[in-house]
């Protein structure tokens, strides 16, 4: 049975209409924006790095107090993992006709489809691209004794950044549908 439902997934999947999604001016600007917080972002840790101590927070409870430390040479994996995780999403989104949706998608709907789901990771992106400069520009402050924490608000904040979003182009996906 599963194997059946597997076969039909990926035949609908190869049955999928592939559309080159022209950008608008939003979608490039959220891109252009994205890759210059991703320089930023290694911008702010390099020129710190030698200003740091040897030892530095290198995780945050919930709470957003520092719970684990380490040598400061792991404030680089901050940058490096939101570059890994921005490009890799880039290069995914040239992909969308192999995305999970909620419908199947038809020649009348490819377009609109498709346009929601690169415009969500389009924003995501940029999301994830800020959280880890939030966490690096905090962990540079809480190393050189500017401060002690992320602070109460952040896991808050990041969630609501990450799921509100995501609701939102999921409810318009379905909405799409009718």
């Amino acid at each position: 049975m599963v194997k059946k439902r597997q076969r039909i997934n990926v035949k609908a999947m190869e049955e999928r209409p592939k559309i080159k999604l022209e950008l608008t001016t939003a979608d490039k600007i959220f891109e252009i924006i994205g890759w210059l917080l991703t320089i930023s972002l290694w911008g702010l840790t390099i020129t710190n790095y030698a200003n740091l101590p040897d030892t530095i927070p290198t995780h945050y409870n919930g709470a957003g107090q520092a719970d684990g430390f380490g040598g400061r040479a792991t404030i680089l994996t901050l940058p490096l993992i939101a570059t890994v995780l921005f490009v890799g999403m880039t290069i995914l989104n040239k992909f969308h006709h192999i995305f999970n949706y909620p419908t199947n998608i038809t020649q009348d709907n490819a377009l609109r489809q498709y346009t929601n789901a690169t415009r969500m990771i389009r924003y995501l992106k940029l999301i994830i691209v800020v959280i880890f400069g939030l966490i690096a520009f905090k962990t540079i402050q809480n190393a050189n004794g500017q401060a002690n924490e992320l602070g109460i608000w952040f896991l808050p904040m990041t969630l609501g950044l990450i799921f509100i979003p995501l609701i939102y182009f999921v409810v318009k996906s379905l909405k799409a549908t009718k």
